[in-house]
């Protein structure tokens, strides 16, 4: 067994590599590495892993539960740990609505939202921190914006953001309660494979962990409650005349992780982009027209967009509504699904 490590590397002044001794082939590969480098917790290593941080031999590993052999050698690149909390970056935002105690924005697809292991920079709690500066409130005794609802990275659309403790209190009641005693509502527009049996309903099935594979959520018995309300906005027929896909507006009433990806999903209407929730419709794409499939390809992303926010002003009382567009990618994936028509 050997041990090593480096500075050369300016990016990762931490690089490491381990010699795979005998007694160890076949071992899992972030065993190996929680027994050789035990000043890295096993969630570190995760992430490093995860991250692409990890070779075996001269090939990147990311599958933790990899199997190493004898004399393999392991290499390990251990950036500086990030600050412990978010710093400010300069990053462009479109911001809707500001005042005093709220910041409404329209994100686009492809901004993480918060900080986390693989995104520890880049952020939208980034921007919301160098955007706000001092007018951001010690929320919870730190300085930071108050996240209190989140959309997925590929999920684009409006959020309300939080900068002080008032607000923070008020929008995190609001949202717990989702509409059901007070004004505040969601409202997404969706493209999903295939067309309902009818022009409305509500998908009412508890969300938890998938058993098998922990970064997807599933429907499950004796998951959280989840209720998600939908209504055809529009249909689009395929090359053959029939219907391929929709348009789906949808109202939350709960805010489970996934959500409208895994009811749509669990309801045989997959969201259209969806590699995670939707993979197996991918040879759907034969049905639409030459148009519909090059704007789909070019999507890159479940066609999925925020386009209603309702809330309550923290301070004021006032009802404040917010409405957003379609993004380019979506709209031309609607044109382009309509000249199939």
């Amino acid at each position: 067994m050997q041990v090593s490590s480096q500075d050369s590397d300016q990016e990762c002044p931490d690089r490491r590599s381990v010699i795979v001794a005998g007694d160890e082939g076949s071992a899992r590969l972030d065993r190996v590495l929680a027994v050789r480098l035990p000043d890295l917790s096993r969630s570190r290593l995760k992430a490093l892993i995860l991250d692409g941080r990890v070779q075996v031999g001269t090939a990147p590993i990311r599958d933790p539960a990899y199997h190493v052999g004898h004399g393999d050698t392991i290499t390990i690149d251990v950036p500086e740990a990030a600050p412990a909390e978010p710093q400010a970056e300069a990053i462009a935002l479109d911001i809707v609505y500001e005042d005093d105690d709220i910041i409404v924005i329209d994100k686009p697809a492809g901004l993480v939202v918060h900080p986390a292991a693989g995104h520890e920079s880049g952020t939208l709690v980034n921007a919301l921190i160098a955007h706000c500066g001092a007018s951001l409130s010690g929320i919870g005794g730190v300085r930071r914006p108050g996240i209190v609802h989140r959309l997925d990275k590929d999920t684009s659309g409006l959020m309300v953001v939080a900068k002080n403790d008032l607000a923070h209190r008020s929008l995190t009641a609001q949202f717990a309660d989702h509409g059901r005693t007070g004004a505040m509502q969601r409202g997404y527009l969706a493209f999903a494979w295939g067309v309902p049996n009818r022009p409305h309903g509500t998908i009412s099935a508890p969300i938890d962990r998938h058993p098998h594979a922990r970064e997807k959520m599933a429907v499950r018995e004796g998951g959280r409650e989840a209720i998600t309300h939908w209504e055809i906005s529009e249909t689009f027929n395929g090359r053959d005349g029939k219907g391929v896909a929709s348009l789906l507006a949808l109202r939350l009433e709960t805010g489970r992780t996934h959500q409208i990806r895994v009811h749509l999903a669990h309801t045989g209407h997959p969201l259209l982009g969806d590699a995670v929730y939707g993979p197996h419709f991918k040879t759907k794409a034969v049905h639409l027209g030459p148009q519909a499939q090059a704007a789909l390809g070019a999507l890159a992303r479940q066609a999925l967009h925020a386009y209603l926010l309702v809330i309550q002003h923290p301070r004021t009382g006032e009802i404040l509504h917010w409405e957003s567009i379609l993004p380019k990618d979506l709209l031309a994936l609607q044109r382009a699904l309509e000249a199939a028509l």
